[in-house]
C-alpha cells in the first residue's frame, strides 16, 4: 500500500502518558488550538518518518466514549467522522482495568483500526503487577504493545506498527467485540436488522455500534440516525428502540446504560483473571509513601506553600542574570540607533517609542520561562493534581471542589485556558463561580509589573513580596467565591473524587516543550499587541509637539557643553574620563526633564491629569494610572507604559526603576499598584473569554465591575491603613 500521509490519533485516559507519548513523537513541530465550535484543546504534530508523512493528533484524556462531557464527544467525533488512519488507545498498565473500559469501547466501534500502546509498564512492574501482554492482545483481537513514555522507550516500535496496520491494508476485523448477555445480544441484533439497510459502506457509523448506542439512549447517536433515515423507518426504530429498553429495564430493574456498563466490566474482569497476575513479593509503592507527607493534613499544605514560594523566589533570582544580559543588549541597541539617527520624530519613535515600550516588557522573558517552567514540573511529576486535593477543604468553604482550583493555578500562567478549563466541571453554578474568580490569579502577564516594583523598592525581598502578592490573590478569589455561594449563585457543595496519578520524572524535553508552548504568548505579544501599544501611548506622548516648557532646557544644555568643554581642556588626561561621564548624566538628566515636562503638557498627560483624582488615594500619580487604564489591553503595556511616560530610553528597566524612585514613588505606593494590577479587570482577551464561556454580557460587565471596584478598595485599605501605622 502507497500511502503518502498517515494520520494516527493518540487516545487514552487523562495521565495515562499520551501527552508525553506525542510530545516524544512530534517535539516542537506542534500546533495547538482549538476542535471547532468547542474550547477543548487541539493539539496537531506533523514529522516525517520510516518513509512516511505521519500526522499525529493528541485527543482530549476521556474516560469512556460515552458522551458526558465535550471531551468525550470531540474524541469519538474525530474517530467516527474524521476516520484516522489508525487510532493508539494508551492504556495506563498500572491501572489497567479502568484503562480497559476505554479499549473495550474503541474496539466496538468499528470503524478504525486499533493499536493498544501499553504505557507506563515499569510503574506496574515496580508495584508487582505482571500484564500477559500476548495473552491480551489475543483476547481482545488487538496488536498491544509495551512502552514506557516519560523515557521515550518503545515508542518508535509503536508507530511502526501502526504504520503496519495502515500497510496491512486489512479491515478492523467484525463480530463481537464484547461477549453481552443473550437478552443484550438480541436486543442489539433486533436494532442492528433494521439499521443495515439504511446504512451506507462509507457511514461512519457500524450498524452494531449504532445499535449498542440506541439502547444506551445516545442523544448524539440519536440525532445523526435521524439525518439518515427515512421517515418511516425512523419511526419504526424508534418504536422499537423504546421497546426494547422498556423490556430489558423491566427484566433487570436497570437502565439499559447501566446494564451494559456493568456488561462490559464483568467481561473486562474476565480479561484481568486471563492476563493479570501480582508478585507475592511486597512491594513499595514510592507514590504512597511520597502522599504520606505531600498529603498529609498537616505537613502538606505548608509544603505546597514552601513550593510555590520557592517557584516565585526563583523565577526572580535565577531571572535576573539573563535579564540583565537582555537588558545590556536593549541597551545597546538604543545606543546604536540614538548615534546612528539624526533627531527627529522618527529617532524619537524608535528610541523612546518602541525601544523603550517593547525593550521594558522583552527583558522579563527569562522570568516567564523560568514560571512556565516550574509550573511544567508541577504538570509532568503529578504534583498538580496533589495541589488540588489540598485546596479541597479550602475551596469548600466556597462550595466548590478541589477541582475547581485545578483551572485557577492554571491562571498562574493565563487566565485564558484557565478560564476555558472550567467547562471541565459538571455543574453549571459551580463553573459560572470558577470563571467568575479565576481573574483573581495572577497571571504570568502581571510578573514583569510586579518584578520591576518590587525589585525597585524592596530588593532582597523582591521574591517574598511577589509571593505574598499571589497569595493574597487566591485568598481574594476563595473570599469571592464564599460571597457569590451565599448570594448570587447558591447550591450544595458538590462532590469530589480527584485522581491521584503516580509520581514521574519529567523528561526534560516534555518540559521545555511544555515551556515553549506557553511562552510563545508572550513573545507573540511583543510583535503585536504590545508593539502596537507602545506606538500609541508615544504618539499621545509625543503630541502635541509644541510646548510652552517651564524652563529654557536649549540654554541650559549649550552651558553645560560650554563648562564641561572647558574643564575638560584644561584637566588632567586620567581625570578627562570621569568629567566626560559627568558631562552625559547632566545632559541625560537635562533631556529627561525636558522630555517628562513634554509629556506632562501632551495628550497623555492630559487624560493622566483627569484620572489622577481616582488614583491618588492609593498613592498611584498620574503617570501610574495613565498605565493601568492602558494594562486593560494586556497587562505587560502597563511596564512599556510607565517606560514611555518616565522618559526611559536605551538604559532599559535599570533607568525606568530610578525614574520611579526619582518620582516619588514609596514602598507603600509600589505594593498598593501592585495589588490594583493583582485584581483589576483582566485584559481584553481574558474578557473576551468570559463573554464566551458564560454566553452573557450581563456576567461579563459584572466581572470588569467587581475586579475593579475590589482592586481599588483592597490597595486604597493596604495604602492607607499602612500609612496610619506608618509606614508610608
Amino acid at each position: 500500500m502507497e500511502k503518502a500521509t498517515i494520520t494516527i490519533a493518540l487516545a487514552g485516559n487523562p495521565n495515562s502518558g499520551k501527552t508525553t507519548i506525542f510530545n516524544n513523537i512530534t517535539g516542537t513541530r506542534q500546533k495547538v488550538g482549538n476542535w471547532p465550535g468547542v474550547t477543548v484543546e487541539k493539539k496537531e504534530g506533523r514529522i516525517h518518518k520510516f518513509g512516511y508523512d505521519l500526522k499525529i493528533i493528541d485527543l482530549p484524556g476521556i474516560y469512556s466514549l460515552t458522551p458526558f462531557s465535550i471531551e468525550e464527544i470531540v474524541a469519538r467525533d474525530y474517530i467516527l467522522e474524521e476516520c484516522p488512519d489508525v487510532v493508539i488507545d494508551i492504556i495506563d498498565a498500572s491501572n489497567l482495568e479502568r484503562s480497559l473500559y476505554l479499549a473495550t469501547q474503541m474496539r466496538e466501534l468499528g470503524r478504525s483500526k486499533v493499536l493498544f500502546a501499553l504505557n507506563m509498564s515499569d510503574v506496574a512492574r515496580a508495584r508487582g503487577f505482571k500484564i500477559d501482554e500476548d495473552k491480551l492482545s489475543e483476547l481482545l483481537d488487538v496488536p498491544v504493545h509495551a512502552t514506557v513514555g516519560n523515557k521515550n522507550q518503545g515508542v518508535d516500535v509503536l508507530l511502526q506498527k501502526a504504520i503496519e496496520m495502515v500497510e496491512s491494508g486489512k479491515k478492523p476485523p467484525k463480530g463481537r467485540k464484547v461477549n453481552y448477555s443473550k437478552d443484550i445480544e438480541a436486543a442489539i441484533g433486533t436494532l442492528e436488522a433494521l439499521l443495515t439497510p439504511h446504512f451506507q459502506a462509507d457511514s461512519p457509523y457500524d450498524s452494531r455500534w449504532a445499535s449498542i448506542k440506541l439502547l444506551e439512549n445516545d442523544s448524539v447517536v440519536l440525532k445523526r440516525i435521524q439525518s439518515v433515515l427515512p421517515d418511516d423507518a425512523l419511526s419504526e426504530l424508534m418504536s422499537k428502540t423504546d421497546s426494547l429498553r422498556q423490556t430489558l429495564r423491566d427484566r433487570y430493574d436497570e437502565d439499559p446504560e447501566i446494564i451494559l456498563t456493568d456488561e462490559r466490566y464483568g467481561f473486562i474482569a474476565g480479561i484481568m483473571k486471563e492476563v493479570f497476575t501480582t508478585s507475592s513479593r511486597k512491594r513499595i509503592d514510592s507514590s504512597r509513601n511520597i502522599d504520606l507527607v505531600l498529603t498529609n493534613r498537616f505537613v502538606g499544605f505548608p509544603i505546597f506553600l514552601f513550593f510555590i514560594w520557592a517557584m516565585f523566589q526563583l523565577t526572580f533570582t535565577l531571572g535576573a542574570y539573563p535579564m540583565d544580559w537582555i537588558e545590556s543588549g536593549v541597551a545597546a541597541a538604543g545606543a546604536v540607533l540614538n548615534n546612528a539617527l539624526p533627531e527627529s520624530l522618527l529617532k524619537d519613535l524608535l528610541v523612546n517609542g518602541i525601544l523603550a515600550g517593547v525593550g521594558s516588557v522583552v527583558v522579563f522573558l527569562p522570568n516567564i520561562l523560568i514560571l512556565f517552567f516550574c509550573i511544567a514540573i508541577f504538570e509532568d511529576t503529578g504534583y498538580m493534581s496533589r495541589c488540588a486535593f489540598l485546596m479541597d477543604k479550602i475551596m469548600h468553604l466556597i462550595g466548590l471542589h478541589g477541582k475547581s482550583f485545578i483551572p485557577m493555578l492554571m491562571g498562574f500562567g493565563c487566565n485564558v485556558p484557565a478560564i476555558m478549563a472550567a467547562r471541565t466541571l459538571e455543574s453549571e453554578k459551580d463553573r459560572l463561580l470558577t470563571i467568575l474568580i479565576t481573574p483573581f490569579m495572577s497571571c504570568s502577564a502581571k510578573l514583569p509589573v510586579y518584578i520591576v516594583l518590587a525589585g525597585t523598592f524592596f530588593g532582597p525581598r523582591a521574591g517574598t513580596v511577589i509571593f505574598i502578592v499571589y497569595l493574597l490573590g487566591i485568598v481574594t478569589a476563595i473570599l469571592t467565591g464564599r460571597l457569590f455561594r451565599t448570594t448570587l449563585l447558591r447550591g450544595a457543595d458538590a462532590p469530589f473524587v480527584m485522581e491521584l496519578p503516580p509520581y514521574r520524572v519529567p523528561m526534560v524535553k516534555s518540559l521545555l516543550i511544555h515551556m515553549w508552548d506557553r511562552s510563545k504568548m508572550f513573545l507573540k505579544k511583543m510583535g503585536g499587541i504590545i508593539l502596537v501599544g507602545s506606538i500609541i501611548i508615544w504618539t499621545l506622548s509625543a503630541f502635541p509637539r509644541t510646548t510652552q516648557y517651564s524652563h529654557d532646557y536649549p540654554a541650559a544644555i549649550a552651558h553645560v557643553e560650554s563648562v564641561f568643554t572647558q574643564h575638560i581642556d584644561g584637566a588632567d588626561p586620567s581625570a578627562r574620563p570621569t568629567l566626560e561621564a559627568e558631562k552625559a548624566d547632566r545632559l541625560q538628566d537635562i533631556q529627561r526633564a525636558m522630555r517628562a515636562e513634554q509629556t506632562t503638557n501632551s495628550f497623555m498627560g492630559r487624560i493622566g491629569k483627569a484620572v489622577a483624582p481616582v488614583f491618588a488615594p492609593l498613592g498611584i500619580d498620574w503617570r501610574g494610572g495613565v498605565s493601568l487604564l492602558a494594562g486593560f489591553v494586556a497587562k505587560e503595556i502597563v511596564v512599556s507604559t510607565l517606560g514611555v511616560l518616565h522618559a526611559v530610553d536605551e538604559e532599559g528597566s535599570e533607568a525606568l526603576r530610578q525614574a520611579l524612585v526619582d518620582s516619588g514613588m514609596t514602598p507603600l505606593a509600589a505594593f498598593s499598584m501592585m495589588i490594583f494590577v493583582l485584581l483589576y479587570i483582566p485584559c481584553i482577551a481574558t474578557v473576551a473569554t468570559i463573554r464566551k464561556e458564560t454566553n452573557s454580557m450581563r456576567w461579563t460587565f459584572f466581572s470588569i465591575g467587581y475586579t475593579t471596584v475590589v482592586a481599588w478598595l483592597m490597595a486604597f485599605i493596604v495604602y492607607n491603613g499602612g500609612r496610619l501605622i506608618g509606614l508610608a
